[in-house]
Order: C-alpha cells, then structure tokens, then sequence
C-alpha cells in the first residue's frame, strides 16, 4: 500500500499533512473485509482502516461514459497497477506515491514540477472531468503556481467544448468558497478568466473584470481581505461590491451562495460608496444608514460590511472611525426605557430615533 496524492505533496512543499489517503494494489474487496477494513465507497471499492480510520481505496482506473463530471466508469482489480492509478490523476504534483519505505514513486516527474511551481495534467484524461478546472484555479489560490501552457490550453479545449456548463452550482461554490479562503484568492479568478471558464460560471464577474483591466482593484482587495485574515462572508464582499446589487443577486442565487454571504455582499453593493463617504454624512443620515442595514440587531454584521467596505481602500478622513463612533453613541439609548415611558405607543419609535440622533450629534461634537 501506497501514500498518495495531497498528503506526498504537501509533505514535499514542506506543508502540514492534515488528512493521509491510501492505495492499495493487488487486493480484493473481500480481501480488504476479511483484514478488517470497513467499506464505504459506492462508485468505487473504498474501506476505512479499522483503528486509524483513514482511507484505503484500491487502485483503480476510471472511463469516461457520458458528459459532466459523474459519467464515470471504474475498474478495481489486482492486476490495476500503482502507474495505472496514479495516470488517471489530475496533476502531476498530485500523481506521487510512496511507499511504506518512505521510497518516491514518480512516474510523471510531479517533484520536477514542485521545485517549477507548476501545475501541469498528467493526461488528456484530464479534460474528462471539468470539476478539475475549478480545482486548478483553486490550488492556484492556494499554492500561487502557474498553469504550464499546454495545460492551460487544454482547459480552454474543455471550456470550448462545454463541459464546464455541466457542473452544478453548490459544486462550483464549494471550490470557489475553498478558494476565497486561500492565501491568493485572486489567482483563482486570474486562471479561470485565463481558460474562459469565468464568463460561463461568473459572467457578472467577468464583466467587472474587463471593466477594471489586469490591475484589478477588486482582486487586489481580495488578496489584502486575504492578508487580514478576513472571513468568508468578507471576502464574498468584497469581491462582489463593485456590481450592482441585481448582479450580486443574480450570481448569489444561481451559484447557491449560503446566506450570510449572500446578504454580506448585497449590502456591501447597495451601501459600499455611502459608507465611504461617511465623512460627509449628517448625523440624520448616519442614523438612516443604520437603519438600512439593520446594524441596531447585527452590530457584528455592521462591523464586517466595515470591513469589506474598507478593505484596501485608504481612510484618510476617518469614515470608519466616525461610523462606530455613532454608531457606539446611538447603541447606548436605552430603548425599552423610552418606550415604558411613552404615553402614546406611536411615539415609540419618534422618540427612540430622537434619543439616537441626539447621542450621535453629541458623540461627533465631541470630537
């Protein structure tokens, strides 16, 4: 049996191995059973080794039987060879095995593309899976190699040919999502714009793009979101708040994008170039910005739109600290108090909202 793919990788790089993956060649399912390996897989012979629980599948090689990313065929048998399953790999980077030894086995010189920093198919069997596109422009993020040319072409092949249509949304935004959170998350865009594929998994992103030019200011705030440390919802907002609202609703729902992000981004996009500009904004309208994005119950939430306003965007005047500040101000009204004292019910709010814009004139007098 045989380490493979990601965890021989990261260790060559350098990298912690988080999760080990197995091959094994010359056993059979029952094989597998009888030693005390527990199956799990349904389209190919999959076990879990019985106390370490880490993944064991036979080695195998796959056919392709019909478009998209499911049509697959698979072949288990001994006499599958450890080169035969390592050809049916995606990279050369991720077609490494060692062995119990700690001996290489390298048959498509992924360590020669290591020490390059290049990501290049180990096949033409590549362009039978588009998922491999997206994971590509993803390691790109992660790793920030280049796509050897030849296999950069191939993934226009497949664009062109339209495998990419394919791939369902909640596929392509699990990749896109591991991505955004990578260190250069603006690599994966690079590379997907590079091989076409954006236009038919994000056209509302492509156009931006192109409107902004290859000094990008969206994927340069991407990489500084990236650098803070930012979280998903963050990152998700500022790459989507230079669109126009429609266009984040429009990508939001076809890409399945979860909720929180999806809500993050739209306000980014409809109050983005307002909060910015918070320097010129009266105490009334302070409190009307508030209100529209519902800052008085998500605070938190207020604070990340903050965030990806902000992100790589110089604050010389002070916008964001005049934000919180009034913000913090009209926080401290005690609203359940003005409404037990209210007379009349329909006063309530006219009063509360009174109490805060007095707060926040005398908070931004103050300084």
């Amino acid at each position: 049996m045989y380490v493979v793919g990601g965890a021989v990788r990261d260790e060559l790089l350098g990298l912690p191995v988080q999760d080990r993956d197995y091959v094994v060649v010359g056993a059979t399912p029952e094989e597998m059973i009888e030693a005390g390996y527990q199956p799990v897989g349904k389209d190919f012979p999959v076990f879990l080794h019985p106390e370490t629980h880490e993944e064991y599948a036979l080695a195998r090689t796959e056919r392709k039987t019909a478009p998209g990313y499911k049509g697959f065929a698979f072949r288990a048998a001994p006499d599958v060879t450890l080169e035969q399953d390592l050809a049916r790999r995606d990279l050369t980077i991720n077609a490494i095995a060692q062995d119990e030894d700690g001996t290489l086995i390298d048959p498509f010189d992924g360590q020669g593309d290591i020490e390059a920093r290049v990501f290049r198919h180990v096949g033409e069997a590549f362009a039978e899976d588009p998922v491999r596109i997206l994971r590509v422009a993803r390691f790109a993020a992660r790793f920030g190699f280049s796509v050897a040319p030849e296999t950069l072409a191939l993934m226009q092949r497949m664009t062109e040919a339209g495998e990419v249509d394919a791939l369902v949304p909640e596929r392509v935004w699990q990749e896109l999502a591991r991505g955004l959170m990578a260190p250069m998350p603006s690599r994966m865009f690079v590379v997907l714009r590079d091989c076409d594929a954006l236009g038919r998994i994000a056209p509302e992103l492509e156009a931006q793009f192109e409107l902004e030019g290859e000094l990008s200011p969206t994927l340069d705030a991407l990489d500084a979101a990236a650098e803070a440390g930012a979280s998903l919802e963050v990152r998700f907002a500022v790459l989507t708040r230079g669109l126009d609202p429609l266009a984040v609703e429009s990508l939001a729902s076809r890409l399945k994008v979860p909720g929180e992000c999806r809500d993050l981004a739209l306000l980014a996009a409809r109050h983005g170039n307002i909060i910015l500009d918070a320097v010129a904004l009266e105490p009334r309208a302070l409190l009307d910005l508030f209100g529209a994005t519902d800052a008085w119950r998500r605070p938190d939430r207020f604070v990340a739109l903050l965030d990806a306003a902000f992100t790589n965007e110089a604050d010389e005047d002070g916008a964001r600290e005049r934000l919180r500040r009034a913000l913090d101000a009209a926080s401290t009204i005690d609203a359940g108090a003005i409404a037990r004292a209210a007379e009349d019910p329909r006063q309530i709010k006219l009063n509360v909202d009174a109490a805060r814009l007095d707060a926040v004139k005398r908070a931004l007098h103050a300084h």
